[in-house]
């Protein structure tokens, strides 16, 4: 049996959010690599009413990952490009479409870059929290401490609130949110939350939220199996 016993977490919206998960994210993913394996999986997903199969082959889709951090951003992008085209499409890097000296929400010029580079779809992947997760695995139950509650389990208990009959970690989960845009319509097409476990850097937790959200997106039938 697991007990998760405290979580703290450093999460919000908009760019104070970004911000906050730009400047965590590299001390999290240093931790999160000295404890368990990572793992990621969609908590929530939602898909446009009435949105038909759509074939990506070939198709320009641009990867938008909204943090501050740059050299973040970019590293993200490339992994995120990288899987988008492993899908059949092409994936573009929103960094590499727009001039260095332009800010990356200067919405105005984003638009007018996507629309001469002929980018007909955005997978956009922005972080929502960052949590700790302390978690107590109590020592086997057939220990004989446990056996019986008088003459056993209540003194024991009572002499070892915090004892040594528990092996503690902390884990690490990062939320994700995954959105895909249509651009000649302008629309949201499908959207989902993930949570990844103890990523081990920025590269695995893009490539497992992105593999992860092309799994959901076949099974919510937005896109065809490749």
């Amino acid at each position: 049996m697991t007990q998760i016993l405290q979580r703290h977490s450093i999460q919000g919206s908009g760019r104070a959010s970004a911000r906050r998960w730009a400047r965590g994210l590299g001390s999290v993913l240093l931790a999160a690599a000295l404890s368990a394996c990572s793992s990621t999986n969609f908590v929530a997903t939602w898909k446009a009413p009435g949105v038909a199969p759509i074939d990506p082959q070939g198709s320009r889709v641009a990867a938008v990952v909204m943090v501050k951090n740059e050299s973040a951003r970019r590293a993200a992008e490339d992994r995120l490009a990288a899987e988008i085209s492993s899908h059949g499409a092409q994936g573009v890097p929103m960094y590499r479409m727009m001039p260095e000296a332009v800010s990356p929400g200067d919405e105005a010029k984003a638009r007018e870059v996507l629309e001469r580079e002929n980018i007909k779809g955005v997978v956009v992947l922005r972080p929502i929290s960052i949590e700790k997760e302390w978690v107590v695995t109590p020592s086997t139950y057939g220990d004989p401490y446990y056996s019986g509650y008088w003459g056993g389990y209540y003194g024991y208990g009572w002499d070892h609130p915090y004892g040594d009959a528990a092996n503690v970690r902390v884990d690490h989960v990062v939320s994700i949110e995954t959105l895909l845009y249509s651009l000649p319509q302008n629309k949201l097409l499908w959207g989902g939350q993930s949570k990844t476990t103890n990523p081990e850097n920025v590269d695995a937790l893009v490539s497992e939220v992105a593999t992860a959200a092309a799994k959901e997106l076949q099974y919510d039938g937005v896109i065809v199996k490749n």
